[in-house]
């Protein structure tokens, strides 16, 4: 039986952690200098993946 090929769109999103997955605030990847700053800055923070969609991932990557 073949090997699954991992989602590379998916791979480059999210981040395993020990317990669950880190993902990025969409809208921070470019054209950040029309926004205002105060939206880059909470575009760093980053925020987790809800646990429904964890197995749907797992699927995935």
């Amino acid at each position: 039986m073949p090997k699954i090929k991992t989602h590379k769109g998916s791979a480059k999103v999210f981040k395993k952690r020990k317990n669950d997955y880190k993902i990025g605030k969409p809208g921070t990847r470019h054209n950040t200098g029309k926004k205002n700053s105060a939206s880059n800055r909470k575009g760093r923070a980053g925020s987790v993946l809800n646990k429904t969609d964890i197995k749907r991932l797992k699927e995935r990557i």
